[in-house]
């Protein structure tokens, strides 16, 4: 493998084309499209600072890099890709990309990021602030992924998520296979009009979580006292650790509780309009 060290480039397309290269303690200053249409490409503690620095680039490893704020739209169009202890911030990564893997990542602006990925898995990864990461993406496995971000998962297929902390609003809309496991999701509007969504040991924050979801199971999750409307317009199967606030109106299935504070159900139920709700028996 070739070997670039030491060296700022700048410029249209300074580095087109490369094959078989390692890049050590490499800036991509000023200008556009630093690495385009490259294969087999390493960089090592390298500085990204020109707009779409990393396009159509096939099998790459990334560690201890920094996308600073004006390497905008820094990775697109680029297949079996690792990143891992890097740096991002800038908006609008990962576009259009098959087979990307993240380890020990913090992006500080997630705008726009993750979107129409296939073959995604995530590591100890941090988002933070923007809107809309993760959309249109598929075969996605997630583990330690923390969020901070504006409207998350939507129209994916094929999802898990493991010990994740999800701070965000409208997340896992319009999605298909999903299940997530051990985590915290806090915001309004979970997983409304998805189907096949299914949560183990999760606790749920937020406004009207769970409405309109086709195929929805919950096993021994909790909910915080806040959530409202829960289940409106859902089949679901539900195991509830400790109370639910309030339910509205679920279509079909059984929800088990210790305890239901409140239930709506009214001519703006759903046919077939037969969900069991019970509360387990005290001693």
């Amino acid at each position: 493998m070739n070997i670039i060290k030491d060296q700022t480039f700048g410029g249209e397309r300074p580095l087109f084309g490369l094959t078989d290269t390692r890049l050590e303690n490499v800036t991509i200053t000023e200008g556009e499209s630093g690495i385009k249409f490259c294969k087999n490409i390493e960089a090592d503690r390298c500085r990204f600072i020109g707009k779409y620095p990393w396009w159509h680039v096939e099998k790459s490893l990334l560690t201890n890099c920094i996308f600073e704020v004006g390497s905008r739209s820094a990775i697109w169009y680029s297949k079996d890709m690792t990143m891992k202890d890097c740096v991002i911030d800038a908006p609008k990564l990962f576009r259009e990309m098959d087979g990307l893997t993240l380890e020990n990542v913090v992006i500080n602006d997630a705008d726009e990021t993750f979107w129409r990925i296939k073959n995604l898995r995530v590591k100890n990864v941090e988002l933070h602030e923007g809107t809309y990461p993760f959309m249109f993406c598929e075969n996605v496995y997630a583990d330690g992924l923390s969020v901070e971000s504006k409207y998350v998962f939507q129209y994916c297929k094929n999802v898990e998520v493991h010990n994740a902390k999800i701070l965000t609003k409208d997340s896992f809309w319009e999605c298909d296979n999903v299940t997530i496991y051990d985590s915290i999701l806090d915001g309004e509007y979970l997983a409304w009009h998805s189907d096949h969504v299914r949560l183990v040991r999760c606790h749920i924050l937020g406004e009207q979580p769970l409405c309109y979801v086709k195929n929805l199971v919950l096993e021994d999750c909790t909910f915080d006292e806040a959530c409202d409307r829960i289940f409106e317009d859902s089949d679901v199967d539900a195991s509830i650790i400790g109370s639910l606030t309030d339910i509205k109106n679920p279509r079909s299935g059984r929800i088990v509780a210790d305890e239901v504070r409140h239930i709506t159900i009214d001519s703006h139920i759903l046919p077939p309009a037969n969900c069991q709700i019970i509360e387990r028996k005290r001693d």
